[in-house]
């Protein structure tokens, strides 16, 4: 017999990251094992982000940041840029119902300025349309890279200390926190890569610090709920330092 949703989403023997990342890894691997065009591994990619933000909202992650489109992504062929494109505002005119009904707010995270106006558009009015939903904050990073991030915070900062408004001495780490395109966010406790890599991919470098990781050989159309409990399981395992000693050690 099946389990129940009360059940299937119990939290007894796991722990639920408030925040979480997840790098969607391996479209173009799973289309390529099945023969199939890289753009048929992205659409269910897209699918599959939707079963996620349901089963993170129903496990009471409050915070699930995705790796949708990387600044280094636009170095791929034209027609699969394209095809990204065309994916992510598809995404958002299926399913945002879906998400309503979820209680999913949508927010972006990137250089988002810099994208085509079509595109900048879906942003905005995603984020206006889904202001007051409160179960789950989905963060779509979209045109997004963690050294860009960095490097724009530090310009900011550069041009506080150029017109006389702090010091350089004055910068601390948390002013440069302050800076990054999302403050309020919480770094995410645990960060989630299918496809099997052992990298971090230009993915959240500032706050990503003290990150647990969690890495799945499964590729991301097919990252399932079976997967997601897994590695709440195992993060349940794991004493999160923050550079001191472990509980057993101190």
């Amino acid at each position: 017999m099946a389990k129940d949703n009360k059940d299937k989403f119990s939290t007894e023997d796991l722990k639920v990251p408030e925040s979480l990342g997840v790098i969607m890894d391996g479209n173009g691997r799973w289309a390529k094992k099945r023969l199939l065009p890289r753009s048929a591994g992205h659409r269910a990619g897209a699918e599959n982000l939707k079963e996620l933000c349901r089963n993170c909202g129903k496990y009471g992650v409050k915070y699930l940041t995705v790796y949708a489109f990387s600044t280094e992504n636009w170095s791929r062929p034209q027609g699969e840029v394209d095809q990204l494109m065309k994916l992510f505002v598809e995404f958002f005119e299926k399913y945002d119902p879906e998400l309503e009904e979820e209680g999913i707010r949508v927010r972006f995270t990137g250089d988002i300025e810099a994208l085509p106006e079509n595109i900048r558009k879906v942003c905005r009015e995603g984020e206006e349309r889904s202001l007051h939903r409160q179960k789950m904050q989905l963060i779509v990073a979209f045109n997004y890279g963690g050294r860009r991030e960095i490097a724009q915070a530090a310009q900011s900062l550069a041009r506080d200390v150029a017109e006389g408004k702090i010091s350089a001495d004055d910068i601390t780490e948390d002013m440069l926190s302050a800076r990054m395109y999302l403050p309020d966010v919480p770094d995410p406790e645990l960060i989630i890569r299918p496809s099997g890599e052992m990298r971090i991919s230009n993915f959240l470098l500032w706050e990503c610090a003290y990150s647990e990781f969690w890495v799945s050989d499964t590729l991301w159309p097919d990252f399932g709920y079976d997967e997601l409990t897994a590695a709440f399981k195992d993060y349940a395992k794991r004493d999160r330092r923050f550079g001191g000693l472990s509980k057993k050690e101190g």
